[in-house]
């Protein structure tokens, strides 16, 4: 009766998990769509402090009395939570931006999808996680989705691919991310709402140095309407509720399964295109997202036991 108890449990706990990577993974791909309509409005490091405030203002209003209860129990972690909110929140943030600067949008996109290999692959190397077979056969599968989607389904274009400067950089911002997913496994036993706040305080705190080295060398300029309304959708989706979810959804299935999904991401992002910058579709976006989608499902059919 115990067993049938806890496979009831677990299904349910595997549909939340998924619902909230899901939603994670679609306020992820809006970001991206957030991205493109900030260019001219506003400056990427004005833009990732200013979300990060808002998130620490929306968490100061819905979040402070979790967060003065849990404070005993986070400040106990205090210097490790400060560390990811600034490695997976500024960091990773600060390093796609400049990666920008000296790469192409169809490296960016691959080296994205390298995510899931790092947390996969850093889960097993910290804490011993089995991988099987079949989770790495699905997680190839996904890559390749994301490279199909990336490269507009010419994979001819890949034989021109060099590692360079933003290559490395893009790498790296990956790897920080994973990093931060990673770290999630070790929590401390406190709501997500509490432990967000801390990590957005952390990443506030984070890009305000960046902040005044762009001011010095860009100079400043205050957004326009639509600059705010850019600043206040980041702030809602991508910054605040994708974070939650995403808390979650680790906290229930573990990161190197969580992270499979994070290549649901590009698939989000080409599909809003089509639908709010009128971007067509076409084949290849189909054929991508049948490969993540199927690769996920082979992840999680395969996961270990």
């Amino acid at each position: 009766m115990n067993s049938i108890t806890q496979a009831k449990s677990s299904a349910v706990d595997n549909r939340r998990a998924y619902l909230f990577l899901i939603v994670t993974t679609w306020c992820w791909g809006c970001n991206a769509i957030f991205g493109k309509m900030a260019v001219g409005e506003i400056s990427p490091m004005l833009l990732v402090s200013l979300r990060w405030l808002g998130v620490v203002l929306l968490l100061f209003v819905f979040a402070r009395k979790q967060f003065v209860r849990d404070w005993p129990v986070l400040r106990q972690h205090l210097r490790f939570l400060a560390l990811m909110g600034i490695a997976g929140f500024t960091a990773f943030n600060a390093l796609f931006y400049i990666s920008a600067h000296h790469t192409s949008a169809i490296n960016i996109g691959i080296l994205q999808g390298s995510i899931p290999i790092f947390v996969i692959v850093g889960s097993y190397l910290l804490f011993r996680i089995r991988i099987t077979w079949l989770q790495t056969l699905g997680i190839g599968v996904t890559l390749f989705g994301v490279v199909t989607v990336v490269s507009a389904g010419d994979l001819s274009q890949l034989l021109e691919l060099s590692i360079n400067r933003g290559d490395f950089l893009m790498l790296l911002a990956c790897a920080l991310y994973a990093g931060y997913s990673i770290g999630l496994i070790r929590r401390p036993p406190v709501s997500a709402l509490a432990l967000l706040t801390l990590l957005a305080v952390a990443a506030l705190a984070g890009s305000l140095p960046l902040l005044v080295i762009e001011t010095v060398y860009q100079g400043f300029t205050l957004p326009g309407a639509t600059g705010w309304v850019i600043v206040i959708l980041v702030t809602l989706l991508p910054s605040f509720l994708a974070q939650i979810f995403f808390i979650q959804g680790v906290a229930l299935i573990g990161p190197g399964r969580a992270g499979v999904f994070v290549n649901l991401v590009p698939v989000f992002a080409s599909l809003m295109a089509v639908l709010f910058l009128g971007e067509s579709f076409e084949l290849y976006h189909g054929i991508s997202l049948a490969l993540v989608l199927g690769g996920i499902g082979l992840s999680e059919f395969g996961k270990a036991r």
